[in-house]
């Protein structure tokens, strides 16, 4: 626990909606006035996206897989440096993975580069990741040990599909051969590093929709948030004021003692009633010092 310098990470596979929870986080830093550096997980990606076309091919060829989201694509070195420098001291270095055109335009680039590593803003009150690799742990890395507030995005695995195939295909220019053959890929790697990590968070959010999808790589839109449930899992954390989501989030009621559900459409409000004390509690220790009250260890 870094008192002084904390960390907030959103940890979610690639559409998993880490997005939703990343406008709810930075509507409360702006509300209770918190200056945050913000890091992409994105930008420590190992390959420009031509590379990663050509360590596909090349790892085919000697039937094997590589995927975003395990370590041969990615830097877990520099990602753990960073959260341990800013932790000791407030400091560390970030870049962009620039997506599509809108991104690389301003930077005068081609989409699916890196812009040059540079230094964080100084003087900020907390460390925002969000990314794939929040709370990853391997035989030589444990990212997760330096995060103070580790919250994860989970849906259900059709769900996460879906949102996947249809916002690369929308968003990023991928045709839906190519996404698929993406998460075909890449399932090796989700189980033994994007997994894992969900049993580390201090919450997680699982959307779970109430309509059929039970073939993904034929659905034409996502589900929506009233079309859902979130169930909302706490961990390591004391003084939850369960009680008080009831009363306050209409439709919600508990699954198990330390699991929350609530109506989708309620998800970004109680996303932000569940956080936002937390976040205050980081900044009044980080003025007055001690710890976080609902911090259990």
């Amino acid at each position: 626990m870094s008192v002084k310098h904390p960390i907030i990470a959103v940890t979610g596979s690639s559409g998993a909606g880490t997005t939703t929870t990343s406008q709810a986080l930075r509507h409360i830093f702006r509300s209770q006035e918190i200056t945050a550096a913000c890091v992409e997980g994105d930008s420590f990606h190992l390959y420009s996206r031509p590379e990663m076309d050509v360590a596909i091919r090349k790892a085919q060829e000697q039937g094997r897989h590589i995927s975003y989201f395990g370590p041969e694509a990615n830097d877990f070195n520099r990602l753990e440096a960073l959260f341990r420098e800013y932790s000791a001291n407030g400091r560390g270095e970030v870049r962009r993975y620039l997506h599509n055109f809108d991104d690389a335009v301003p930077y005068h680039q081609m989409p699916g580069t890196f812009t040059p590593w540079e230094p964080l803003q100084e003087n900020t009150d907390l460390l925002f990741y969000e990314g794939l690799h929040g709370g990853v742990k391997t035989t030589d890395h444990d990212v997760a040990k330096n995060v103070d507030l580790l919250i994860g995005m989970v849906p259900i695995v059709n769900l996460e599909w879906i949102q996947k195939l249809l916002r690369d295909t929308a968003e990023r220019g991928h045709s839906r051969e190519a996404v698929t053959q993406s998460i075909v890929r890449s399932m090796e790697d989700y189980i033994h590093h994007i997994v894992p990590q969900f049993s580390r968070t201090h919450i997680n959010f699982q959307r779970v929709p109430t309509v059929d999808t039970s073939n993904p790589f034929s659905a034409k839109d996502i589900p929506s948030l009233d079309e859902s449930f979130v169930v909302i899992r706490f961990r390591g954390m004391r003084n939850v004021n369960f009680p008080y989501y009831l009363q306050m989030i209409d439709g919600a009621f508990m699954s198990r003692m330390n699991t929350l559900v609530v109506p989708g459409g309620k998800m970004v409000f109680a996303m932000e009633l569940i956080l936002a004390p937390l976040i205050e509690e980081m900044m009044f220790a980080k003025q007055h010092g001690g710890k976080p009250g609902w911090l259990k260890n």
